[in-house]
Parts: structure tokens; C-alpha cells; sequence
């Protein structure tokens, strides 16, 4: 199996900041990058851990007290 290297266009080499000198590829859910004029080289995992969700009153199991029904009594000004 061959790794296919490509350029990444207009990237900046964090070492010595030549621009388009960097190379990508991946292997085994990480992905690679490399500087042809300095030798850098990085690497990152593809696969993220989980993330829990933050709690926000849309996904909280317990009933908003303001959504309650209430009973409305009218009356009437004339009836004594």
C-alpha cells in the first residue's frame, strides 16, 4: 500500500515559517504533516474523545415551574 504525501497550499511552517513547504498524509487515524525545507514534523490523532454536553435548560429532565397552568378567576366589576 502506497501513502500518498500532498502538499498543503498556503500553509506556514511553524518552525521556519517558509510558506507551502508542508506535506500531509494519514496513517492509522493519524494524520501527519512535515516541512520539506527543515525536517518539522507533527502528528494528531483523528479520533477525538468524547465530549459531555453542557446543560442548558433544553436538554434538563426537570419541568420549568413557569410552565405550569394556572387557574384565572374573572370577575365581574357590576356584581355585588
Amino acid at each position: 500500500m502506497t501513502i500518498v504525501k500532498r502538499f498543503i497550499a498556503g500553509a506556514v511552517c511553524p518552525r521556519c515559517g517558509e510558506m507551502d513547504k508542508l506535506k500531509a498524509w494519514t496513517e492509522d487515524e493519524v494524520q501527519y504533516r512535515e516541512c520539506v525545507a527543515c525536517g518539522f514534523t507533527d502528528e494528531m490523532s483523528l479520533t477525538a474523545p468524547p465530549v459531555e454536553e453542557p446543560a442548558t435548560r433544553v436538554n434538563q429532565s426537570q419541568p420549568d415551574p413557569k410552565d405550569e397552568i394556572q387557574v384565572v378567576n374573572l370577575m365581574d366589576p357590576k356584581a355585588k
